[in-house]
């Protein structure tokens, strides 16, 4: 005898599996007791594990993790839909507006079938999006260039956007030579700082630092958060290797001198390369 193969869930099915976890009755007691800001560290998380799996190239976690994520969405949207704030509906709307206003270059009179003839260049795409935005942050009150950046934003992702919203009244170094010569600058005046023994100065030039290499990373084409994250995880495996290096020879790293962790170091490198 066969067994019948079950149809695949839908959107709909995700929305009223929301509404169940929620029902003040006979839901989940963890998702009754949520609100807006006590699941925001789960949205974070939830996206640094997209980005993690992205990273791996393990594309069916990816698609797991994507899960996820879309499942945070579904969560603000039964909070917003219970308090009358908001429906996933109106998310869903607000979105395509925003997508068909953004895109004047593919959707001809922002009609989702309406067929722009004259193709546009990456240049001029860019400039348009930019007059959308700001004409957008003059409708929210939100003037200033810099008005809408998130404060929340991590701190390296935060650095770029500012960057590239001055960028784009044309306040930017002319290209990556003029801002390694900037970083050099900023390098030497930390020296400065660390050879006055100033914590205040030091800790301000090694802002200006960070704050430039952002800004080199941007004008490289680089996401400076990727790449850090990229370093750290080399970081992470090849100190993995000395550790494994180590316990090979029945070493304890912390009775090894400067002078040998180098020496395995450079092994874990020469393994790794």
């Amino acid at each position: 005898m066969s067994v019948a193969k079950r149809q695949q869930y839908m959107l709909a099915d995700l929305l009223r599996v929301m509404a169940r976890l929620r029902d003040p009755e006979t839901g989940c007691p963890w998702d009754i007791q949520q609100t807006f800001k006590s699941i925001v560290p789960s949205t974070l998380e939830e996206c640094y594990e997209l980005a993690h799996a992205i990273e791996q190239g393990d594309f069916t976690q990816v698609a797991d993790e994507l899960g996820d994520v879309l499942f945070q969405v579904v969560f603000y949207a039964q909070l917003g839909s219970e308090q009358g704030l908001f429906s996933f509906d109106d998310v869903v709307n607000t979105l395509v507006e925003k997508l068909l206003r953004r895109h004047p270059h593919v959707f001809a009179d922002g009609e989702i079938e309406g067929q722009v003839k004259d193709s546009s260049t990456i240049d001029e795409v860019r400039l348009s999006w930019e007059r959308i935005k700001k004409a957008e942050r003059r409708k929210r009150n939100a003037h200033g260039i810099l008005a809408d950046v998130p404060v929340a934003l991590p701190a390296l992702p935060r650095a770029q956007k500012l960057q590239k919203r001055v960028a784009a009244v044309n306040f930017d170094w002319p290209d990556s030579t003029a801002v390694l010569a900037k970083l050099e600058e900023e390098l030497s005046e930390l020296r400065a700082a660390i050879s006055a023994g100033e914590p205040a100065d030091i800790d301000d030039e090694m802002g200006d630092v960070l704050f430039s290499s952002v800004n080199l990373a941007r004008h490289l084409g680089l996401d400076a958060e990727s790449s850090l994250r990229r370093a750290s995880a080399k970081f992470e495996q090849r100190f993995g290797a000395v550790e494994s290096l180590a316990s090979a020879d029945g070493a304890a790293l912390e009775d090894l001198d400067l002078e040998k962790l180098e020496e395995y170091w450079q092994l874990a490198k020469a393994l790794q390369s």
